[in-house]
């Protein structure tokens, strides 16, 4: 069995921490270089729920997609919800290791898994990195849809082919628009319009669209909007990743067991449908939001 720090070196080879953005905190949290890894669980997020998982399933190393100390801390204190999962993964011997602007932008990165999930053909990355002469990696990808769809059955695509959640997708434009072409970026993507925009697509899908920039970019022109739980435009990569592991282990003879969380670890619980929209009323004389 390969002990941690070889199965690191892969996962370092897969998505460079060089590559990462100079805010973020990616790489090994804890873990004993010299312990042997047997088992690897993949998850999105290092929260209390996927340790515990880890714990039954007898993992030696969990490999997440969001970071734990995203800011730094003082403290790892168990009295905190962080300071009890970094208590919880030495105690059961169980490394962290985080993969994430660096896995955002790899290739295949997030999006390329999250464009998978869709069927989607995947034509470019939306925003290219300069320094890939081969013109793969970058953030985002712009896609081809198998065939034309209304935003309405896109959405309904969208909402059918990855996990569900409270949310589920959210459209802004047209419902019966024609799509043919599609930009896609797993998490939070309402940074990107203007690239989005330059790439000429029909619709953008991604998670966590604020109020005043997807107004604004619907104003800018037809481009329709796609918003769905940022949870669950990342979990496809870790499928994707747990399988790029498994093509390591087999090259290496290392036998490990990789394991992709299926623990929705999305924090909204539940959605409550608005009554169905009708004219608004006439509130000159009353107050009240308006339907």
């Amino acid at each position: 069995m390969p002990v941690l720090s070889e199965v690191l070196a892969a996962l370092d080879v897969l998505w460079p921490p060089e590559r990462a953005e100079g805010w973020d905190a990616v790489g090994t949290v804890c873990g004993d270089p010299g312990a042997e890894v047997r088992r690897v669980l993949f998850a999105v997020d290092p929260v209390q729920e996927i340790v515990d998982e880890a714990v039954q399933l007898g993992a030696d190393l969990l490999v997440t997609h969001h970071p734990l100390y995203l800011r730094g801390t003082t403290t790892v204190a168990a009295s905190t919800f962080k300071g009890r999962v970094v208590h919880t993964l030495i105690k059961h011997d169980i490394a962290l290791h985080v993969a994430h602007t660096n896995a955002d932008t790899a290739d295949p990165g997030v999006s390329d898994a999250l464009a998978g999930a869709l069927d989607l053909r995947i034509l470019r990355p939306l925003v290219p990195d300069a320094s890939d002469p081969a013109g793969r990696r970058g953030l985002g990808r712009i896609c081809e849809l198998p065939h034309p769809m209304t935003l309405s059955e896109l959405a309904g695509h969208a909402a059918a082919r990855l996990p569900a959640t409270a949310q589920g997708i959210r459209a802004a434009g047209d419902p019966d628009r024609e799509i043919r072409t599609l930009a896609v970026s797993g998490g939070s993507g309402d940074s990107l319009f203007d690239d989005v925009r330059a790439a000429g697509v029909d619709a953008f899908l991604t998670a966590d669209l604020r109020h005043h920039p997807a107004s604004e970019a619907t104003q800018h022109g037809p481009l329709a909007l796609l918003d769905a739980a940022h949870w669950a435009t990342e979990w496809p990569w870790c499928e994707q990743a747990a399988a790029q592991l498994d093509a390591v282990s087999d090259r290496h003879g290392w036998g490990l067991r990789t394991h992709v969380s299926r623990t929705v670890t999305d924090p909204w619980t539940a959605h409550a449908a608005s009554a169905p929209l009708t004219s608004p009323p006439d509130n000159s004389h009353t107050t009240g939001a308006p339907r």
